[in-house]
């Protein structure tokens, strides 16, 4: 029987895992590929180098929009490897028919969001694709930062680390599809979609040890858990008390049936420091956001394995998200 790509492949859970391990890295194996992280450390540790695709609907959101995602998304991966993004190419597949307008718009976003970076688009490509050949537009950008802290690795927590969270989550998986479906909920409720870079910046002038950090994008905060708790060999214990949820978020989840773990963010990370130095680096990241948080542990109670701890002190795994929970999220 042949196999054939389903959405949820796209969804950045088990099925997403499967497909980039059993076709894209058994053909392309190398010794960069193996570090698994979202951006490539290069040339001896100096520089990061990332690349992304954006094919969100709607392509306008409250919070943001396709354009302000796609310089976020790369930006953010490479500032999760320590590194500060500096040239951005971007490649743009335009359905006939789209309105120039709105590309003025997605433009104008991108261009706000290199500046809060500090970046600059240095290469480009445009093409144009008959009506129907693809939805609207799609945007690919790659991305290359300067190494700032080097040695960040999900490859290297231990029972030394502390788990931290930078923010509530679900927000960009809520917002995105309360859009899609018409759902009136508080106008409050908007996407998290923002560059991390000027957080992690101001983690490492404060000269906090950073072992690991990734942005919980598709698949949400369960993915990096469940990722990070397979590369490293270990067991990470979360506290389910100490997780945000907005109450729009968590509406939307308890009308629908979804685990706002698994959620998208566009603008959220995890981030794994010393212990001694957890008090401080939550501290910073509570000047850009009072909901973040110190969550977990990491222990070798079930290596490779997440454990939520419950307020009622019970306890439950917590597995990689499966199925098509939210495709075109980002």
């Amino acid at each position: 029987m042949t196999k054939t790509i389903k959405l949820s492949h796209g969804n950045g859970g088990a099925e997403n895992n499967e497909l980039i391990s059993d076709v894209f890295y058994k053909a392309f194996k190398n010794d960069i590929l193996e570090q698994s992280e979202d951006a490539a450390v290069i040339e001896g540790g100096r520089l990061a180098f990332s690349t992304d695709s954006f094919t969100v609907t709607p392509l306008f959101f409250a919070g943001a929009d396709i354009g302000k995602l796609a310089v976020c998304g790369t930006c953010n991966d490479l500032s999760m490897m320590g590194a500060k993004p500096k040239y951005l190419t971007c490649s743009v597949i335009i359905e006939e028919g789209f309105s120039v307008d709105e590309l003025e718009r997605i433009v104008s976003s991108m261009q706000k969001e290199l500046e809060v970076n500090g970046a600059q688009i240095v290469s480009g490509d445009t093409k144009v694709v008959p009506k129907g050949s693809v939805d609207k537009i799609f945007i690919n950008t790659t991305g290359i930062g300067e190494i700032l802290q080097s040695g960040i690795s999900s490859n290297s927590i231990t029972e030394d680390d502390i788990i931290l969270l930078s923010r509530d989550i679900g927000c960009h998986g809520a917002t995105i599809f309360a859009s899609r479906e018409g759902i009136e909920l508080s106008s409050s409720l908007m996407s998290d979609c923002t560059s991390l870079y000027p957080t992690v910046k101001s983690l490492i002038d404060a000269g906090i040890d950073i072992t690991a950090m990734r942005d919980a994008t598709r698949g949400g905060v369960s993915a990096v858990l469940n990722e990070w708790a397979k590369q490293s060999n270990i067991c990470i214990e979360a506290d389910e008390s100490k997780i945000v949820i907005s109450d729009e978020v968590m509406g939307l989840c308890e009308l629908l049936g979804f685990d706002a773990m698994s959620l998208a963010n566009e603008g959220t990370f995890l981030l794994a420091v010393k212990k001694e130095e957890a008090g401080r680096a939550e501290q910073i990241l509570k000047t850009f956001n009072k909901n973040a948080s110190i969550i977990g542990k990491v222990t070798n109670l079930h290596p490779k394995k997440v454990i939520i701890n419950s307020a009622w002190q019970t306890q439950r795994f917590l597995d990689m998200p499966s199925g098509e929970l939210l495709p075109r999220i980002c």
